[in-house]
């Protein structure tokens, strides 16, 4: 599992701003974090690794968690130097301005990626037992417990983009929660995913 996970050079940003959400063209999200990055961004690209299988060779691929999407920390005030990026579609948006993710399903995505445990795609799940990382190099993150085959994963949302991940867990590390996480952390937690609305490339 990577993450690509690139600081601004010389920004005024800080750990305060919030996270973007940047739709991209199929297969162009290196590209734009890269050139993002350049452009003196700080960006977010969670990647996972899968085996893929041709006729005559295996090959382990780092492929991005979000397909189609890149993360951006602040910055909005700088749409143009965005939406000039080759290969962005859209600053997913809502009412006409950029809707910002919660930094606890950003950070909640990160950790899980820096703990080196397996993490990859997961549908969206809005029922099943809610439950908290006790200890650990994850401790603290909430998530949805689903069970494949023998092993346990929690499942990690990002809901204003209708997408989730999960990451394997040991069923000794986590503990029981009464009900979902604070609404007051999850402002879109009741709504639709907002559609991708911005200026777009020529």
């Amino acid at each position: 599992m990577l993450c690509t996970s690139t600081d601004s050079h010389g920004s005024h940003l800080d750990s305060q701003l919030d996270w973007y959400a940047i739709y991209t063209r199929h297969q162009h999200e290196k590209t734009v974090a890269r050139i993002l990055t350049s452009k003196g961004f700080e960006t977010l690209l969670p990647l996972y690794s899968v085996a893929h299988r041709w006729k005559d060779r295996t090959k382990l691929l780092s492929l991005p968690l979000f397909p189609c999407y890149v993360f951006l920390k602040g910055g909005a005030e700088r749409r143009l130097d965005i939406m000039t990026t080759p290969g962005i579609h859209a600053l997913v948006s809502t009412g006409g301005q950029p809707a910002a993710i919660p930094n606890v399903e950003i950070e909640a995505i990160r950790r899980a990626i820096e703990s080196g445990a397996p993490v990859e795609p997961h549908p969206l799940l809005k029922c099943g037992e809610w439950v908290r990382v006790k200890c650990g190099p994850m401790e603290g993150i909430q998530g949805i417990l689903v069970r494949k085959k023998n092993l346990y994963r929690l499942v990690l949302s990002v809901e204003m983009l209708g997408k989730a991940a999960c990451v394997e867990i040991d069923a000794f590390l986590i503990e029981r929660l009464n009900g979902p996480p604070s609404k007051v952390d999850h402002p879109y937690y009741d709504h639709k995913p907002p559609r991708a609305t911005a200026l777009r490339n020529n």
